[in-house]
């Protein structure tokens, strides 16, 4: 039987936006600008390298002591949005895709970076859903490493190439083509290129597409 192992932002809730707030904030702070352009290069990335390049898109230096207060800053902005989600915010066609696989028996976890990833979950309702949580916690290495993915399968219990990884970032993909598992892109196809398959958003999540995959 196959089991699933989804990331979260993105593909369970969007919380970029939030994300991109703190950090914009943080730039207004530090002098200069930054755009959801510039966000674009924060996907997937961890907190200490996301600040090094917002300070590299400002040209601004600073010591090792002097970015620690900025990243405690950043983080206690975008926990602020973070407590205040509800259910309304998982997207399109997941709430009815767990209720499937839940229907099925099949198994499912998630795999993300984020250290916030249990109480984003817990927030909108989701926590007590999933089988296993791989978090910040659990890794030592970011995607495209395939390391999340490898202990979301042991906390499933399942051999790599019978989970099916549902993501939204390049990084993501990679790390779980490098695990060998089906990848599911969410979002452009161009830029996803590597996925197994790719759907456009996660409503196209429906039950012929899933019965395709699962059978």
């Amino acid at each position: 039987m196959k089991a699933f192992i989804f990331d979260l932002d993105g593909v369970i809730v969007d919380t970029a936006k939030y994300h991109f707030l703190a950090w914009r904030n943080l730039a207004n702070e530090l002098g200069f600008e930054f755009t959801e352009e510039h966000n674009e290069l924060l996907k997937g990335v961890s907190r200490v390298r996301s600040l090094d390049i917002l300070l590299e898109i400002g040209k601004v230096e600073l010591t090792e002591a002097q970015k620690q207060p900025l990243l405690l800053k950043k983080n206690e902005e975008y926990l602020s949005y973070v407590y205040k989600m509800t259910s309304d915010e998982i997207l399109p066609g997941i709430s009815e895709l767990l209720d499937y696989l839940d229907t099925k028996k099949i198994p499912y976890a998630l795999g993300s970076a984020s250290k916030n990833a249990p109480l984003i979950l817990d927030k909108v309702g989701l926590l007590k859903r999933f089988t296993a949580i791989v978090d910040g916690n659990d890794v030592s290495k970011a995607k495209p490493d395939p390391e999340v993915f490898l202990i979301g399968a042991k906390k499933l219990n399942k051999k790599p190439e019978d989970c099916i990884v549902v993501e939204d970032a390049i990084a993501g993909i990679e790390a779980a083509n490098a695990a060998k598992m089906m990848s599911i892109g969410i979002g452009d196809a161009k830029l996803l290129s590597e996925a197994t398959y790719v759907l456009a958003n996660t409503s196209e999540f429906t039950l012929e597409f899933l019965n395709k995959i699962l059978n």
